[in-house]
């Protein structure tokens, strides 16, 4: 790995070393600054640890900060455990459901790496946190647009009009000569451009945002293999064979309220019980939480369930960050025979977007 020209792995304004580690159909990208040693790791997978620390101690370099563009279903994230074994940040969307994040970005923020700048993009549909990272002549687009493809949008909160949106109006709108690298290719291919993208992706190019909403509720995707062991486990930072999750067909079954309707009901008679899975340091952290609210973070639930014995018949609604997390519990609770479980939809964010009480 070295300092190279322009779109052959360096950016040119600051010299940034760039990589792909993995030459697998899943891709991991290391970024570094030369001068200050620090680097960025963007998608990593946790059968890869090992490599990873390798090379970055191999180059002298230090790992600054984990970047996991989305919440990934196919394959463990390395995001967890690699922060905690080097004290490097965690970087997610503001909307990402783990614990975990040490910081949460939103559209237009900046990601310093020694003397780099990356500028966050929002761009959801493949899930609602997923972000795509530009930076000089290149733009790393997770799962959303892949090349010659883009990424699902039939589960874990995918949505192809807002796919259609962020790969339209954010991603075509960088220059046609911008390089593209996405977290997936199955083809052997190692990067694309935005202008061959936009003339020639097969799934987007040239249709309409109907036509494409269209197209990918006509596509029958496979479900990832393993989804049951990954997305939840990556979705929770639970990583506990004691810990069964529920499936997706138990989890499509869980109610989803609003945050206003939520409100509506916290001021009824029989107020429903609300019950926070978040842990503690989140409980009381920048979102705060609902007046009354009782605490139970979601890998304790099971073992405390009989603590909500006295409210079996009592309306429950299960919150968290973004709503993910509080769907689990919900689908755990129902499993565990409380019928009138609902689930605060996106969650503590919504609630905080809506500005309704919280305390801290």
């Amino acid at each position: 790995m070295g300092v190279r020209k322009l779109r052959l792995g360096v950016f040119q304004a600051v010299m940034l070393l760039f990589r792909e580690l993995n030459r697998g159909k899943c891709k991991t990208y290391l970024v570094a600054c030369p001068r200050t040693k620090r680097a960025l790791l963007i998608d990593p997978l946790r059968e890869n640890i090992s490599r990873y620390i390798a090379l970055l101690a191999y180059h002298q370099l230090t790992l600054d900060a984990v970047v996991d563009t989305h919440t990934h279903a196919d394959h463990p994230t390395a995001g967890f455990q690699l922060c905690d074994l080097v004290d490097a940040r965690l970087i997610m969307h503001r909307r990402a459901p783990a614990p975990a994040v040490s910081q949460h970005v939103e559209d237009g923020d900046d990601i310093a790496v020694g003397d780099a700048r990356i500028r966050v993009l929002h761009t959801p549909g493949h899930t609602p946190d997923s972000i795509s990272l530009h930076v000089e002549d290149r733009v790393f687009t997770g799962d959303v647009l892949l090349i010659q493809g883009t990424g699902r949008a039939d589960f874990a909160g995918g949505d192809a009009g807002q796919q259609y949106d962020a790969i339209t109006d954010k991603l075509f709108a960088l220059p046609d000569e911008t390089l593209v690298f996405p977290a997936h290719d199955y083809r052997g291919n190692i990067s694309s451009t935005i202008g061959q993208e936009k003339r020639t992706n097969p799934r987007i190019a040239g249709r309409t945002r109907q036509q494409y909403i269209d197209l990918m509720a006509s596509i029958n995707f496979p479900m990832p293999e393993n989804i049951q062991e990954v997305l939840q486990p990556n979705q929770s930072a639970i990583e506990d064979d004691r810990t069964k999750f529920p499936d997706l067909a138990e989890l499509n079954r869980v109610r989803q309220l609003s945050a206003q309707e939520v409100r509506a009901m916290c001021g009824e008679a029989d107020a429903p019980l609300l019950i926070d899975v978040r842990e503690p340091n989140e409980y009381r952290g920048e979102l705060g939480h609902i007046a009354g609210s009782v605490l139970i973070p979601l890998r304790e639930l099971a073992a405390r369930a009989g603590e909500l014995e006295p409210h079996r018949g009592r309306r429950i609604v299960a919150v968290c960050r973004s709503g993910v997390r509080s769907t689990t519990a919900a689908a755990i609770l129902y499993g565990l025979g409380f019928e009138r479980v609902y689930n605060l939809r996106d969650g503590m964010v919504d609630w905080n977007d809506r500005k309704l009480p919280v305390e801290r």
